[in-house]
């Protein structure tokens, strides 16, 4: 079992990593919420892992903290929720936030999450609801600033198609980035992707 990885950035382009461990490169698959902590392509980074086999594929994913990682096996212990679904509930919405939505039988944010219906956001309040109690009270760790990319329209397409990874239709993607690069911080993609993820949850 791969646990944890220790290397270089050597490519990200969300939701995906390149990470090169001593020549050999891993990908691995993250949350948005992970992703925005990354360091710059070529820096030394790590992240706890998590080994997703399948018939046809060995597929690591990839998180920033291990309490990020603890959330997500729990997740995918819930009926009808996949790794998919788990990781784009984490990169929908703060650990906190998510962990504050439990407690509170939150129903109405849960089901502003892409893929996320009343009976699946029941069903997470019902089956995580003892789980989290295990998990701390503390804020997340503030986003990492991202570094420029090339142009303007590569930066949102990349953006949008970061939202269609996690499972929003095309159209949607666009229209949300568009909206979102009204309000980011910067033009960089993972503001645009932040914000519009951000704004989803907050409808």
């Amino acid at each position: 079992m791969i646990g944890r990885l220790t290397g270089t950035l050597a490519q990200k382009r969300a939701p995906q990593l390149l990470i090169d461990c001593n020549g050999v490169g891993y990908e691995v698959d993250v949350s948005m919420s992970t992703y925005y902590q990354l360091p710059a392509e070529g820096e030394r980074v790590s992240v706890w892992t998590h080994l997703q086999i399948t018939d046809d594929a060995h597929r690591l994913i990839g998180f920033h903290s291990e309490q990020e990682r603890l959330l997500f096996r729990q997740l995918i212990k819930v009926n009808g929720v996949g790794p998919k679904m788990a990781l784009t509930i984490l990169s929908g919405i703060s650990e906190q936030d998510f962990i504050a939505c439990i407690r509170q039988a939150d129903v109405a944010t849960l089901t502003r999450l892409p893929g996320v219906g009343k009976k699946t956001a029941e069903r997470l309040i019902v089956e995580m609801k003892d789980k989290v109690e295990a998990f701390d009270d503390g804020t997340a760790p503030d986003a990492a600033p991202a570094g420029a990319a090339p142009d303007r329209n590569a930066r949102h397409a990349e953006a949008a198609e970061a939202l269609q990874a996690l499972g929003y239709k095309p159209a949607d993607a666009t229209r949300m980035i568009a909206a979102a690069a009204k309000q980011a911080a910067d033009d960089s993609p993972e503001s645009l992707i932040k914000q519009a993820l951000q704004q989803a949850v907050k409808r």
